[in-house]
């Protein structure tokens, strides 16, 4: 919403503590996970992909063109199946809940796939500036998501040039606000 200059209001959920496990955020979101969206009163979307559809809907971020929209959401099923579960799972498991070391197999059996899935990512970033292509789209804030904190779950990343001169070019993008800042 930052980007595209639309006005808002974060309200911290804190799952560790149970917030969205509450009789009101359940009445919201019966999943009972973040990030929800409240459009307006008693109008909510959860999953952070159809959030993000929704917002671009009508803007450059999400093109009208019907094959270059179908790019784009091809990234997004690919973020939500072959990337989000294994790089921002570890990502929780390492950095929220601590396990690293107890959970050492099971991250170890996730950081394959979440490499296979960065190995994805570099080939066709070797080729195109985007995701989807030549311009930056919500496929590609969808991804620097949790790519850009991939280390906080123990992933490296100097492997994967294009990857990191991708994270480069996002991170330039106006307004965007990282969930980590990024460093000096």
């Amino acid at each position: 919403m930052q980007q595209l200059d639309i006005g808002f209001e974060w309200i911290e959920v804190d799952i560790l503590r149970g917030d969205s496990r509450t009789p009101e955020f359940l009445a919201r979101n019966p999943n009972g996970k973040v990030p929800l969206l409240e459009i307006a009163p008693g109008r909510h979307l959860a999953e952070s992909n159809a959030m993000l559809c929704y917002l671009a809907d009508g803007t450059p971020l999400l093109p009208d063109d019907r094959y270059a929209r179908a790019k784009v959401l091809e990234w997004l099923f690919f973020e939500q199946y072959s990337h989000e579960p294994y790089i921002a799972t570890v990502r929780f498991w390492v950095k929220f809940l601590g396990k690293g070391q107890q959970w050492r197999e099971k991250i170890d059996a996730a950081m394959a796939k979440g490499i296979a899935a960065l190995g994805v990512m570099e080939r066709r970033l070797q080729d195109h500036p985007f995701l989807a292509g030549d311009v930056y789209t919500i496929a590609d804030i969808a991804l620097f998501a949790y790519t850009h904190v991939a280390d906080e779950g123990g992933y490296d990343l100097a492997p994967f040039a294009a990857v990191r001169a991708w994270l480069e070019r996002v991170s330039a993008q106006p307004r965007l606000i990282p969930m980590r800042p990024p460093s000096p």
